[in-house]
């Protein structure tokens, strides 16, 4: 009898445990993408949508940026936990001001930054945007390199008429010939073809990393906060995100669709081409040679070597490799 009832304690002793486990809250954190939702964003929505989070513990809510600047002061004021963005963005702010944040993985292992211009208008290189229009969004993190982009290239920034306009204007206005040629993210490219497409147009796209500009663009971070508080989460997240990441390059429908699940004004067909125009910013020599998500200190001083021009800081002012957390 006696025998009976501590088995039956045992039972329940366990039974508590195993629920108290289950019950036991994942931790939350907060991510801020860097722009409004779009396929090139997709990677969060996946890990969210197929449990990648929740299967390292973790309970990822997204909110949306305003620009890599504004996810950099968001993770400095701890607004936020991890976010995405320009690795520039986080060494200007770092060395202009010092900030509490720090880069965690390379994502775009090649700078996404291109002209767009019309098949057969005689533009194929950056040497023949000379005398040319260009439109660009006004507040466009490219516009910072653009002048040291052409000058590198043997072109004068002032042979070029260079307007800035709301991104939204920036497909009507090449495909109606408004332009000769816009400026924007790898990325945005397939939002361009139909536009094009209905004006009897095809686009054709310059990649700057094919013209010597040649660093780490869009950057995983995370805030100093959470490097010294909570550095098991942080490993979690990492791991977590690279899978996610490295699952949606195998499936692009998919992270398209777990994009579109979350975010339902999405055109899930457009949002694919994105997201498969990003591929090759990720996948590329680069990232086969050092390792997925890995930064190598040449690319890293190359990153700043522009940044510190375009800025007029002096190379000495920040060491590139005190912005990388160590470990990740």
């Amino acid at each position: 009898m006696r025998m009976s009832f501590l088995k039956s304690l045992a039972v329940c002793a366990a039974a508590l445990t195993l629920g108290g486990a289950a019950a036991r809250a994942d931790d939350a954190v907060t991510f801020s993408i860097d722009w409004l939702p779009a396929g090139d964003k997709a990677v969060p929505y996946y890990g969210v949508q197929k449990g990648l989070f929740k299967e390292a513990g973790l309970d990822v809510s997204i909110v949306v940026g305003r620009g890599s600047s504004d996810v950099v002061t968001k993770l400095g004021t701890g607004a936020v936990d991890f976010g995405t963005g320009g690795l520039s963005a986080l060494m200007q702010a770092a060395a202009s001001d010092g900030v509490p944040v720090k880069a965690l993985a390379p994502i775009y292992t090649k700078q996404p930054d291109s002209n767009f211009v019309v098949e057969g208008a005689g533009i194929s290189s950056l040497k023949d945007l000379k005398g040319k229009k260009v439109a660009t969004g006004t507040f466009s993190s490219s516009n910072v390199a653009w002048p040291l982009v052409l000058q590198s290239n043997g072109v004068d920034p002032a042979s070029v008429t260079l307007l800035k306009v709301d991104p939204g204007a920036l497909a009507p206005m090449l495909a109606t010939g408004q332009v000769d040629a816009t400026i924007g993210w790898m990325t945005v490219a397939p939002g361009f073809v139909a536009p094009l497409k209905e004006a009897g147009k095809t686009l054709k796209v310059i990649p700057w990393s094919e013209y010597g500009y040649q660093g780490y663009g869009s950057t995983l971070y995370t805030s100093d906060r959470m490097l010294k508080d909570k550095p098991e989460v942080v490993s979690r997240f990492v791991a977590a995100y690279q899978k996610a990441t490295e699952a949606a390059i195998a499936d692009p429908v998919g992270a398209a669709a777990a994009l579109k699940a979350m975010v339902p004004e999405v055109d899930v067909v457009v949002a694919q081409a994105q997201w498969e125009a990003s591929i090759p910013l990720m996948v590329n020599e680069v990232s086969k040679a050092d390792g997925f998500g890995k930064f190598n200190d040449a690319l890293l001083k190359s990153t700043w070597e522009w940044v510190a021009k375009a800025q007029n800081f002096p190379l000495d002012k920040i060491d590139p490799k005190a912005l990388v957390a160590k470990g990740f």
